[in-house]
């Protein structure tokens, strides 16, 4: 069809666009005057393609067309009128004139919210649902029949911006065009509006915007975010008249620590908070603002509206120096109609508009690629001098965004002073739960309380999980470029690895490892993993596929790997760091964000990670920490519908029930590394010196607090009572004691109800007639510590030889000489099959044994040698899918296939 398009704006030259890909012609584009000497987005683009271009200042002069504009208009020919967004009166003989008529573009579900404020004023009365009408014009306003309509959900904190670029702008340009299609195809309907729910709302306007504060908080929040940005919500302070941007409805707990703020006509005053300004409706409940402007239209983040304008400038470096000159030459670029950039050079004040804001963010970026600037970061640095500052101080990593603000408990322990915090971390903030709720870590080696650490609840889950989804779908995580996460995560690494001592201690303290093995197994390993993903974040890609040709076109087919967004994991105390580091590091690298449940026990090391992340520049969102009990917080994450993956490590029982929610939930996608029970087959041909050594190590590292334990001990019959001597002699030698010596063997176990449950399993064992070689008994003294126990005459029927007992248990069972088969069925008669072993010097034999072991990892002469380059997980009911390696990062990316013909 020959179309007319009658408009302006970004949105009118992507309807422009839209329309000419769809092979109409476009015979003229009637848009605005120039301003400033700069032409409208939609006059730029056509005058490009040769479209004629009219710029009438008006159509009509007292209600009448002007002759010479309405006869140049008629003169192209035009058989459809498209209105996308057109500030100017058109006159009807304009509207009607073309053989098809006109259609208008009309950001609300109509007859609701006619007149030109339509989005304002669907967020101001609190809609539920949103979205645009197209219609055909006719002599009233915005009462025309309606062609098309589609809808959408208002989200809480959705200002004018958002909606608008999340769905109007979007889906308004191909709602658009589909009704053109239907035009042209002869379907077009014609629906008389209802005049019922029918409403008209004035323009909003800076005069008539101002904050009425005797309403419900609700309603202001309602407000401020029905005028942002424009024209802006308003009110007296302090003698002046400031304008409130970035609301959010928050619950009453924000409010524990702020300085009141004075504000005429509120029920109570705000208060200026390390969040922003906090401000009360009269029903008492509240809402947090983020950024305020003044009159002169310097914008400022609210949490420093006392602090304002009192850092003193930095001086530039010669290179600081030449970037400000390339930038001055880019504000003399977009503000044509300035003679030159002097430091008091105000951008808007120059006549800069908000596609000017766009283009000067996207020109630093090309100048300074590490500078990542938002468009809030130029509203709040309007001159030429405080701009430049405000880039120097960011590529400095000064920017003067607020500092961690973290609330420690300091202890003076292993020689050194330990840091600890025990809040949850929740958008780049250690926050207390809801309601001030807190629990007591306690030290596993003497029964005493560490902290208080607060305990997550449900609200919290909301909050983290909302935050995680905004910066991932939002901020500025999910546009970083690959290699720029990998060298976050570098930084991470390295910043650990300087802590690597602290954290060792903390980890010791709250979990009751042996400060060496913390050192080089919980931490070491930890650091290496971070190091091993930061490696692969530019390394994840997808293939191209060669398909059937649809001739006589051809097709290109490939696949890109992207990850999948919000990502809960819950992990186990045995390991608290590493756990945390082998499901968290490949998921970042993926590129997703994280909400982490670490066990209630050993929460601490986790919050201080948490701490680490913030200080090397890890964006707000990106990782949070919520301790908290897993039948709250752990069920909240699996049910929860934002979370696309959850990753658990755990027990079997509760993994089945997490997989069971996920299902039900939304489908998530989920990993699960449960329960074991690992064989270790000891063969009367193998090196002894070496399988009682690794045996050991297989049933005692880590206290038996090992998901890869050897869970049950076959010794061949001919070397099974010397096997037996040897590690009772080896265990007498261990060391009982507080992990922080050095010279301790075994320390406490991580609390008391799995003490408990390691009496009890013993007591079971003897119970049922196998026999107690050593230990079996809660030593005598302060702590969690229980005696390193071997079992023998332990009996396939046995409850021993069945249940995972998850401490320093060793549990012998003898097979006949030879009987490699018979060994075979024994160690593989088990629902588990996480990890296994054997031992013997027949390489014929370790093979045939390794290929029938129904298990993930199998051991050859060696136990618990995991690491970060090889993927882990188990077969049968130890779970599915993998930690460590390149299969790791698979569980945390998506495959999109993308098809093309040509």
């Amino acid at each position: 069809m020959r179309i007319a398009v009658i408009g302006q704006s970004l949105f009118g030259q992507e309807v422009y666009k839209e329309l000419r890909k769809e092979g109409h012609t476009v015979v003229g584009v009637f848009t605005i005057p120039d301003k400033d000497g700069k032409a409208d987005p939609l006059a730029t683009e056509a005058e490009k393609d040769g479209v004629p271009v009219f710029k009438f200042p008006r159509w009509r002069v007292k209600g009448q067309g002007i002759p010479e504009v309405v006869g140049q208009y008629k003169a192209v020919g035009a058989e459809l009128n498209v209105l996308p967004f057109c500030s100017q009166f058109i006159p009807m003989e304009v509207i009607d004139h073309p053989k098809h008529g006109s259609i208008i573009y009309h950001p609300s579900l109509l007859p609701r919210h006619r007149g030109a404020s339509a989005i304002n004023w669907t967020l101001i009365h609190g809609d539920k649902k949103g979205g645009f009408t197209v219609f055909w014009a006719d002599d009233g306003l915005d009462t025309g029949p309606i062609l098309l309509q589609r809808e959408c959900d208002v989200e809480p904190d959705d200002t004018v911006n958002t909606i608008y670029k999340r769905f109007l702008f979007p889906e308004g340009v191909k709602g658009t065009v589909d009704a053109v299609k239907m035009i042209a195809a002869g379907t077009a309907p014609r629906i008389t509006q209802p005049e019922e729910g029918a409403t008209y709302e004035c323009i909003q306007k800076k005069d008539n915007s101002k904050i009425d504060w005797n309403q419900p908080a609700e309603a202001i929040h309602n407000w401020i975010r029905g005028n942002d940005k424009v024209p802006g919500a308003w009110a007296e302070v302090d003698g002046q008249k400031v304008t409130f941007y970035g609301s959010t409805l928050v619950d009453n707990g924000t409010t524990a620590n702020g300085k009141p703020l004075e504000i005429p006509g509120a029920s109570k005053p705000g208060l200026v908070t390390k969040a922003g300004l906090v401000l009360f409706g009269n029903d008492g409940k509240t809402l947090l603002v983020r950024n305020l402007q003044f009159e002169d239209g310097k914008m400022i983040n609210a949490a420093q509206y006392f602090s304002a304008g009192a850092s003193s400038a930095v001086e530039l470096t010669e290179e600081e120096k030449a970037f400000a000159e390339q930038m001055r030459a880019v504000w003399k670029s977009i503000l044509t109609n300035v003679d030159e950039i002097s430091d008091s050079t105000d951008f808007f004040k120059s006549g800069a508009a908000s596609m000017d804001v766009v283009r000067l963010v996207e020109e630093v970026k090309l100048r300074a690629s590490d500078l990542q600037l938002q468009n809030e970061d130029v509203y709040m640095a309007t001159t030429f001098q405080e701009f430049i500052q405000m880039c120097v101080r960011k590529l400095r990593g000064e920017d003067g965004e607020e500092e961690l603000v973290v609330d420690y408990v300091e202890k003076n322990v292993n020689n050194m002073t330990v840091r600890i915090p025990h809040q949850l971390f929740v958008n780049g903030e250690f926050v207390d739960a809801e309601g001030g709720k807190t629990y007591k870590s306690i030290n596993p080696t003497d029964g005493q309380a560490i902290c208080e650490v607060s305990l997550a609840q449900i609200p919290d889950v909301e909050r983290a999980v909302a935050a995680a989804k905004e910066a991932f779908e939002e901020g500025e995580w999910g546009k970083m470029n690959p290699r720029d996460r990998g060298k976050l995560m570098y930084k991470l690494a390295d910043l650990m690895e300087q802590h690597q001592e602290e954290l060792a201690t903390i980890e010791s303290l709250d979990s009751g490892a042996v400060y060496t093995l913390a050192l080089k197994t919980h931490v070491g390993m930890s650091i290496q993993t971070f190091r091993y993903f930061a490696g692969w974040c530019d390394k994840i890609q997808g293939c191209t596929i060669p398909i059937n040709q649809a001739r006589p076109n051809r097709n290109l087919t490939f696949t890109k790997k992207e990850p999948i967004g919000v990502c809960g994991i819950v992990i186990p105390w045995n390991y608290p760091l590493m756990m945390l580091a082998w499901k968290t590091a490949a998921c970042l690298a993926a590129g997703n964000t994280v909400v982490l449940k670490p066990a209630q026990v050993t929460p601490l090391t986790a919050l201080k990670f948490a701490e680490l992340a913030a200080r090397v520049g890890f964006p707000k969102g990106v990782i949070n920490i919520l301790p908290g009990s897993g039948a709250l917080v752990g069920q909240r994450l699996s049910d929860h519908p934002d979370v696309r993956k959850l990753g658990f490590t755990g027990s079997t029982e509760i993994g089945k029930h997490i997989m069971k929610s996920c299902a039900v939930s939304n489908v998530k996608k989920v990993s699960l590394e449960l329960g074991g029970k690992s064989p270790l087959i000891i063969f009367s041909d193998c090196d002894m010196d070496k399988a009682v050594r690794m045996g050991m190590s297989a049933v005692f590292f880590n206290k038996g607090e090992n998901c890869i334990a050897a869970g049950r001990l076959f010794v061949e019959e001919s070397v099974h009572d010397t096997y037996v001597q040897r590690v009772v002699e080896e265990v007498k030698k261990m060391k009982i004691g507080d992990p922080l010596d050095r010279s301790t063997d075994h320390g406490p176990q991580n609390h008391k109800a799995h003490l408990d449950k390691l009496v009890e399993f013993a007591q079971t064992g003897v119970g049922e007639g196998a026999r107690l070689v050593c230990g079996g008994r809660q030593c005598d003294r302060p702590g969690f510590f229980f005696e390193p126990t071997i079992f023998t005459d332990v009996q396939d029927h046995m409850f021993l030889a069945k249940e995972e007992s998850f401490g320093p248990i060793m549990i012998i069972s003898k097979f006949k000489d030879g009987d490699v088969d018979g060994v075979l069925q024994r160690a593989n008669a088990t629902e588990y099959g996480l990890a296994s072993g054997v031992f013997t010097r027949d390489i014929s034999k370790a093979l045939y044994v390794s290929e029938r072991l129904q298990a993930g990892t199998v051991f050859v002469n060696t136990y618990n040698k995991t690491d970060v380059a090889a993927p882990f997980g188990g077969f049968k009911q130890s779970g599915f899918g993998k930690d460590l390696g390149q299969e790791a990062l698979n569980e945390y990316l998506k495959t999109k296939a993308v098809t093309i013909e040509y």
